[in-house]
């Protein structure tokens, strides 16, 4: 029931708001599982039935809802619940919007650690340049590789403007040594923008 005075909505927790928010939609099992914390649970869950919705960010959008996505680091396994999900939304601000994916961020490519510097070399065969992630803070040759949940390393290929994220995204899966990529294809249902008119 929604509460009747403003001091008791102080005291619903994020999940009860997420309910009052959609039971307009006779949405009755509403939950939240942020990915980070809670993908334990969220793994079974993923093998049992899928996700209804899904809310995410992204790192840059195209005029065709494809976006880049992995700036976190969590690009494999947050590409699993998006693919998962029934409907993945995406919220962005307006500095995230491009014309092209890879206009202004570079692509997050995850690579296992053997081998991997044949991964860069292929990546710079397709007109990339690549750049091995490192842990934050870290600078030089001495610099700890940024590892990923599952121990792999990402390298942060600036391909500028892709013409063709698709034909890119084919050829980037097809790697054996590659284990994932930033490019979400015809994943996302809806992007709402955020400007500063709100």
């Amino acid at each position: 029931s929604v509460p009747a005075r403003a001091s008791d909505w102080t005291r619903l927790s994020d999940d009860e708001l997420l309910k009052l928010r959609f039971c307009d939609l006779g949405l009755s099992t509403i939950r939240r599982l942020p990915l980070q914390r809670a993908i334990k649970q969220l793994h079974a869950e993923l093998d049992a039935r899928g996700i209804d919705l899904t809310f995410d960010g992204a790192d840059e959008v195209d005029p065709h809802l494809n976006v880049i996505k992995g700036g976190g680091g969590a690009l494999l396994r947050e590409k699993i619940v998006a693919q998962a999900t029934r409907r993945e939304i995406i919220i962005v601000d307006e500095s995230k919007l491009s014309p092209a994916l890879g206009t202004h961020w570079a692509l997050p490519v995850e690579v296992l650690p053997f081998g991997w510097l044949n991964q860069w070399a292929y990546l710079e065969s397709l007109g990339a340049r690549p750049k091995l992630r490192t842990q934050a803070g870290g600078t030089g040759a001495d610099a700890e590789p940024f590892l990923t949940d599952q121990g792999n390393y990402i390298l942060d290929s600036d391909f500028g403007p892709i013409a063709d994220p698709i034909a890119l995204a084919a050829r980037l899966d097809a790697r054996t040594g590659i284990i994932g990529h930033g490019l979400f294809i015809g994943l996302a249902a809806e992007v709402i923008v955020a400007g500063e008119s709100g």
